[in-house]
């Protein structure tokens, strides 16, 4: 079972549970579920809140909620184990990810957000009239988020007034030309969504260096480093092949949580959700890089090939989260 699969997982131990009566027949069943990573010093590898959403209208405490769910959930083939925690929350442990799946689930994903790309992507909220650069930057990032997750229409943000993000956006500290001139437009963007809305973005000089300090070079370099990694294998002789890999635990969990990230970056429109986890992602994988191909008299192997689709699959969930962003992955650097 991949983190995807258990949010879907949830909502359908909830309908059963009503269903079966072992929970109020009032009870309302979410369409989605928010599932995302346990904080760290947390219990298991992820959590969700969803009984205090049912609780209510089920007329029961949340923990109780919980108590059905948990039993229900901890028979589920793919959990290894559930938990209930405080007031109410479902933590759960699943198995180490498997890297043929996560890369099949990456492909998958890449389409929807290619369709984004050539479509709604380009859908702007109706009204941008009196905004200033940042807030529409935030705007369109949270919509094309919302696309990915089918949460759109007409250019309109669902559950959200007149199309606002979700809370107050704070303006640029510096006239909007003067921010996009001397930093490039991107690099602007991507300080402008890597805080929170309700925060005033940080501007520094790092931004105009291509180095460890800028974050932002390190994902698009990173992207730029896997397309490298694909082209010095083919002129090895070898392609990709999806297969085990027993090395990148990191690179495969990070990957394997992309879906959550994105529907929680969605959810609570959050677009500095995903600039984290493409950091986070960037950096394991150019650690990841150095295990990728041969070396020396080392002959192509099974686990080359293995850890060369690994690789593809980072740098194309890099470059679709930056597309996301609406900034470029540029192949080379």
């Amino acid at each position: 079972m991949t983190p995807a699969d258990l949010s879907r997982c949830v909502v359908r131990a909830v309908r059963c549970a009503v269903a079966d009566g072992e929970l109020a027949a009032g009870a309302a069943v979410p369409e989605r579920v928010v599932v995302e990573r346990t904080r760290p010093g947390g219990v298991g590898d992820y959590a969700t809140p969803v009984a205090f959403q049912v609780a209510k209208a089920a007329r029961c405490a949340p923990r109780d909620v919980a108590d059905v769910l948990a039993r229900r959930l901890g028979a589920e083939p793919g959990i290894e184990r559930v938990e209930v925690t405080g007031a109410g929350f479902l933590n759960f442990v699943l198995p180490a990810p498997s890297a043929p799946a996560v890369i099949t689930d990456v492909i998958v994903r890449d389409i929807a957000i290619r369709d984004v790309r050539g479509g709604a992507a380009h859908v702007v909220p109706a009204d941008e009239s009196g905004l200033g650069l940042r807030e529409r930057v935030v705007r369109r990032s949270v919509l094309r988020l919302l696309c990915v997750q089918g949460g759109v229409a007409d250019g309109t943000l669902l559950d959200s007034p007149a199309g606002a993000p979700g809370a107050p956006v704070a303006p640029v500290a510096k006239r909007d030309g003067d921010v996009v001139a001397r930093y490039g437009a991107d690099a602007a963007c991507w300080a402008m969504l890597a805080a929170p809305a309700r925060e005033t973005p940080s501007f520094s000089d790092a931004l105009l260096h291509q180095g460890e300090a800028n974050e932002f070079f390190r994902v698009r370099y990173a992207h730029a480093r896997s397309r490298a990694l694909v082209r010095n294998a083919h002129q090895l002789g070898f392609h990709q092949e999806p297969g085990d890999v027993d090395d990148a635990p990191a690179l495969l969990r990070l990957l394997a949580d992309h879906p959550l990230v994105l529907e929680a970056a969605a959810h609570h429109r959050a677009p500095e959700r995903l600039v984290r986890s493409l950091v986070e992602l960037a950096d394991a994988l150019l650690d990841f890089q150095y295990r990728v191909l041969p070396q020396g008299d080392e002959k192509p192997s099974a686990a080359h090939r293995a850890r060369l689709a690994l690789a593809e699959a980072a740098g194309t969930v890099l470059a679709g989260g930056l597309a996301l962003l609406g900034m470029d992955a540029p192949e080379r650097l």
